[in-house]
């Protein structure tokens, strides 16, 4: 079903499965988790106002029984009263917009929706008596001066430069749970994630695989900042939502770092692309945006041990894919 129903939502989904709110549903990533979730027979409210989530992701789930759809911005507390009156179960909280060239434009956005929209979030998850996870960053560490990341690194983050509304507000939710927590008891977890790709991502998106993807079926250069020796490492999205699901059933509070440790400098990732799309696109080297990460790359050993959680997908499964789904959508193939 396409929007909110009635209260009588409660008595048609009944308490044999778990409600569960995933807000940012509407997502690349939170649009995998909806369908996963629905998979096991869970009862989904996709909580998301669309500003970077596309209703196409979740199309295919508006006329399932167990799924219900609603419009709303997570940093405005007046958008809950749909789901006043639901028992909730958990609480998914990927509501967030991600992609650098967003986050810079619109700074008061990203950080209200770590910030105010984690504190609506936990509010519910207190009253409800529901658990919560909360999707933080691998922006959390900053231009990191540890290498690869562990979960006990406090981060290099400028508090103030160009991308603090998006770093210093995951930082901020991450310190909102443990508040809750400590106060209210409430059960909490918190991931980092890392670089995470895969179908369902926008064709608008400035992260690296989107990006060089939709440039290299469209015959454009693939614009690489500095000299592409940076490094990053890439998750493919069944990975992800699998990590999140086996976080959110355990008894750990986190933070548990959640990516693929396999890291990449990104002129090599360019040329893959180039060459797994067979494309003529050259490479074109542009300035690199302000506190740019120098390098990225995830410990996880922690999930290894405390969730048994590791990744599975191939770089290069997922990427093709990837081009398989950009493909379609660009009317490629």
């Amino acid at each position: 079903m396409s929007t909110w129903k009635s209260n009588d939502i409660f008595d048609r989904m009944g308490r044999m499965n778990k409600i569960i709110i995933v807000a940012g549903g509407a997502g690349f990533v939170g649009s995998h988790l909806c369908k996963a979730l629905m998979e096991e027979g869970n009862r989904v409210v996709c909580f998301d106002n669309l500003s970077t989530g596309d209703k196409k992701n979740i199309q295919e789930f508006l006329q399932n029984d167990n799924f219900t759809f609603v419009l709303g911005d997570v940093a405005d507390s007046a958008a809950y009263s749909s789901i006043e009156n639901l028992e909730i179960d958990e609480i998914y909280h990927l509501a967030s917009p991600a992609s650098v060239t967003y986050i810079m434009e619109y700074p008061v956005e990203a950080a209200e929706a770590n910030g105010s929209g984690t504190k609506n979030l936990l509010e519910i998850a207190k009253k409800k008596n529901a658990r919560l996870l909360f999707a933080s960053s691998s922006e959390a560490y900053g231009d990191p001066k540890e290498h690869p990341q562990r979960e006990t690194y406090w981060g290099n983050v400028n508090s103030v430069g160009v991308r603090s509304g998006y770093d210093e507000g995951k930082r901020f939710g991450e310190a909102l749970c443990m508040a809750y927590n400590r106060e209210f008891g409430v059960e909490v977890r918190i991931v980092r994630i890392f670089n995470t790709y895969g179908p369902n991502s926008s064709i608008s998106d400035t992260r690296v695989i989107p990006q060089f993807v939709t440039q290299a079926l469209r015959g454009e250069s693939l614009t690489t900042h500095g000299d592409g020796t940076q490094t990053r490492s890439f998750c493919y999205v069944s990975d992800m939502v699998s990590g999140f699901m086996k976080m959110m059933r355990s008894s750990e509070t986190g933070p548990i770092n959640m990516g693929n440790p396999d890291e990449y400098k990104i002129i090599d990732v360019a040329k893959k692309i180039l060459s797994a799309t067979d494309s003529k696109s050259q490479i074109e080297f542009v300035s690199r945006p302000k506190d740019d990460p120098a390098v990225r790359k995830p410990d996880i050993s922690l999930a290894k041990k405390k969730l048994n959680w590791s990744p599975i997908v191939t770089f290069d499964d997922g990427l093709e894919k990837t081009i398989e789904y950009f493909k379609f959508i660009l009317g490629k193939k």
